[in-house]
């Protein structure tokens, strides 16, 4: 019996031993297993802040197993066999469990009540079952008045059992009791004499076993006692409980097992450590990034939608069919194959065109979670595969990173402006995508800060890029590109009315009630004030006109703010936001009048010209450039692609006294010096066929040098496909003719004359009906591109395909080039 007398509810929940008897006054210390038994230490025990009792009742059941198991001598295993409400007999068997087919249950009356001195939370790997380690003592003996069920597990009505002095005498003179102690003296004889003949591996044994139990022991009551110092001297900052409650969450975080293993083992590690030590905060920085992963946790997709998907993606993007029917493609294939290794996207095209948007579109549409990881100006491996843990400030990479962050392992993660990475002595970052980006590999991505494997096979890459050439052709192998042009000039104003103009009025607090922007005042903006391939430039223009609107409304809210003692007056709401310095005309209001509406709903100020010109300047752009800039020999238009898009791009050239010496500016790479040279080469060879000198034995650069510039040096060229413009500006001068202001050209050429096809012909044929350009002169070779231009944007402009270099001469002048001589070379 125990020596204090305890307090007996009148209830307890009740935990079976089977096979097993605990006594008062005894430890034992089990580990739970059962589901019913895992719910009861978990109800009863675990979430409590005050540890209560239970019942220990024995179970009789010698057919069936224990399903607990027995973890040192003299410990009892958990049962958790469920039984229903039944009255208790000495033995009596579970009615409910022989109807629900269950083994039934030989329950004893009389049992024991204890109590918790430790309590341990496990989690089985890889299963994910939840076990509990118990120590218990036993207090005094209870008798089952009442059993009956609550949830999956037991609990009982019970009685103290103290047994009087007149009991414990008549135990001790029962004929029963004697034998059975006699029996028991005789068999711990014989034990004793076998256990003599091994006395030293028993010995190392016991000395081994009561070793770790004392130990245990002894830490647990110091900690126990530390815990209960800290508490009276007010101290909460308790270390102790911050790491139980980290491998408590390490615990729930689903770790695979041999990253559990190593977990472990670092935990173990910051256990010994003390705060204070150096180390203390980078170990417990890594594990609690380890409890943060999720390792198993992801987003729930919903049934894919198909004509959803696309009406939510019409409604955010407007044009770009072909990229949208991709996109529609892609969703189509994931909602046929879930699990499907799908390519990784990437959107190239130039700024302003949508392709953040999109990759956006692609994660709501999914029902995913949407991360943007930057590579703009990434130099350093590290951003990547993180720093390795050895350096002082050590730090995951950027994609574990963002993993923790949205808390999910399948999420759709935008790598942005992939072709902007750099490397230098600290490592290449395309380098390190190649790993991220190949289903092959990235199942087992290896971060150096994290130091073990993790699976980013779940994760939906996307990536987006202003060029291709800039991403090294390994890294561009892994994508699949998808090209993103400009917005042709209707479309940017469908866009503006449709997404731009409500965008920017929420974004300044305005509505239309206040401010109007009319449909050919967009049109102006774009054909005057904006040249690009996006719309982002388009948008900062329509948010300088709200600003000049708020200006205006905000002023007119400061007028209309009325004192009590002031007699209220205003000012006329269209004279205050068109007259600029003029004479303000007052009126006197009626005290009783509302003046409320009047700021409500005042007149919507309406762009026009005037007002374009006085908030957003004079205009940038007109059409007569191009005639302007033709207008003396020498001088032609070509096209080029940059990362914006498309541009038209003059080249001047003009002859000097010298020594026949050809000067190239522009800020130029080498590949158009190139260009250059090979113009000059093929004009030489064939100037008597052009006219240019009488015979083929002159020399055009006779005392005299050349020299080409490409305006707009600040920005820099390359490229092959000014070879045709090239050739036609060296034609212009040496004939001194002017090339027609209406007609621009693009395409690479041989030194044998051939014009070659070129890329970006889409941005290009857009570029040059931005500047009003008319006629446009393509490699014939191009034909196929032009299915991408739009059918208004073609139907304005006439397109010359041409095969040799004297085709596009015959077209760029006036008049014509006749050759004298039609030979081929």
């Amino acid at each position: 019996m125990a020596d204090s007398p305890v307090e007996l509810p009148g209830r307890l929940a009740i935990l079976p031993f089977r096979n097993k008897v605990l006594l008062p006054g005894a430890i034992v210390r089990i580990r739970c297993t059962n589901p019913s038994s895992v719910k009861l230490v978990e109800q009863e025990l675990w979430q409590k802040e005050e540890k209560g009792l239970i019942g220990v009742l024995p179970v009789r059941d010698l057919e069936a197993g224990a399903v607990g198991s027995l973890l040192s001598p003299g410990v009892g295993s958990d049962s958790g066999e469920g039984s229903s409400k039944a009255g208790v007999s000495p033995v009596e068997t579970s009615k409910q469990d022989t109807k629900n087919g269950k083994e039934p249950i030989h329950w004893h009356s009389k049992g024991v009540a204890a109590r918790a001195l430790h309590l341990s939370r496990g989690v089985e790997k890889p299963s994910g079952r939840v076990t509990y380690i118990v120590v218990l003592e036993g207090l005094c003996r209870f008798s089952v008045q009442e059993l009956s069920t609550r949830g999956s597990y037991h609990v009982a009505r019970v009685s103290r059992l103290d047994m009087t002095k007149t009991e414990l005498e008549q135990a001790e003179q029962d004929p029963d009791l004697i034998a059975l102690s006699r029996q028991f003296k005789a068999t711990a004889m014989e034990l004793i004499s076998v256990l003599e003949q091994s006395i030293l591996v028993a010995e190392k044994i016991t000395q081994k076993v009561e070793g770790q139990l004392s130990k245990s022991q002894k830490e647990f009551l110091l900690r126990q006692q530390m815990r209960a110092i800290k508490e009276e001297l007010g101290d909460n900052d308790d270390d102790e409980d911050d790491v139980v409650a980290l491998e408590r969450k390490m615990q729930n975080a689903g770790m695979p097992a041999n990253i559990w293993k190593h977990a472990q083992r670092e935990l173990r590690r910051l256990r010994k450590m003390q705060p204070q030590q150096p180390g203390y905060s980078s170990s417990r920085a890594y594990l609690e990034l380890l409890a943060d992963l999720p390792w198993q946790k992801v987003s729930e997709e919903r049934e894919l939608d198909l004509r959803a998907a696309k009406e939510s993606l019409d409604w955010d993007h407007y044009g770009l069919t072909k990229v949208k029917q991709r996109i529609i493609e892609y969703l189509a294939v994931r909602k046929l194959k879930p699990d499907a290794r799908g390519p990784v996207l990437c959107f190239v095209g130039p700024p302003g065109v949508g392709k953040t948007s999109l990759a956006s579109s692609i994660a709501k549409a999914l029902n995913r979670k949407f991360i943007r990881i930057s590579l703009g100006g990434v130099k350093d491996e590290a951003d990547i595969r993180g720093h390795r843990r050895t350096y002082i400030g050590s730090m995951p990479g950027r994609l574990i990173d963002g993993l923790k962050r949205v808390s999910v392992s399948n999420p759709v993660m935008l790598l942005d402006e992939i072709d902007k990475t750099g490397s230098d002595v600290r490592g290449d970052p395309a380098s390190a995508l190649l790993e991220v980006l190949d289903p092959e590999q990235n199942k087992t991505f290896n971060d150096h800060y994290l130091n073990v494997p993790f699976d980013l096979s779940k994760v939906i890459f996307v990536a987006t890029a202003n060029r291709m050439q800039p991403i090294p052709p390994p890294l561009l192998d892994r994508m699949e590109v998808i090209e993103l042009p400009g917005y042709t000039p209707e479309e940017k104003l469908k866009i503006a009315m449709k997404h731009l103009i409500p965008r920017v009025l929420e974004q300044h607090g305005l509505s239309s009630a206040y401010l109007q922007i009319p449909e050919a005042m967009v049109k102006l903006i774009i054909e005057r004030y904006t040249r690009e391939a996006g719309v982002r430039n388009l948008e900062r223009n329509l948010a300088a006109l709200a600003r000049a609107a708020a200006v205006k409304v905000a002023e007119q809210a400061n007028t209309l703010r009325l004192g009590k003692e002031i007699q209220p007056i205003t000012t006329t709401l269209l004279d205050s936001r068109l007259a600029d310095g003029g004479e303000v005309e007052m009126e006197v209001i009626p005290m009783g009048h509302d003046i409320s509406n009047t700021y409500e709903n005042p007149s919507p100020m309406i762009v026009d010209e005037a007002m374009l010109e006085k908030v957003l300047g004079p205009p940038r752009f007109d059409d007569r450039e191009a005639a302007d800039r033709v207008a003396s020999p020498g001088v032609s238009v070509g096209l080029v692609w940059t990362s914006f898009g498309g541009e038209v791009q003059f080249v001047e050239a003009t002859a000097m006294v010298g020594k026949g010496d050809l000067h190239l500016t522009g800020q130029l790479g080498d590949v158009i010096k190139e260009s250059a040279q090979l113009a000059l080469t093929w004009v030489r060879a064939r100037a008597a066929d052009l006219n240019l000198s009488p015979t083929s034995d002159i020399n055009l650069l006779e005392s005299r040098d050349i020299h080409i510039h490409f305006p707009a040096g600040a920005v820099p060229k390359d490229g092959p496909s000014a070879g045709v413009t090239l050739v036609t500006s060296l034609v212009s001068l040496f004939s001194n003719r002017k090339v027609r202001a209406d007609t621009a050209m693009t395409g690479e050429m041989t030194l044998r004359g051939l014009v070659l096809p070129v890329g970006g012909v889409k941005d290009k044929v857009l570029a040059a009906h931005r500047y009003g350009i008319k006629r446009v002169i393509l490699p014939e070779r191009n034909l196929k591109d032009l299915t991408e231009v739009p059918s208004p944007i073609l139907s304005g402009m006439e397109i010359l395909l041409v095969k040799r270099i004297e085709e596009v001469l015959d077209h760029a002048f006036e008049d014509g080039c006749p050759l004298r001589l039609r030979s081929k070379l």
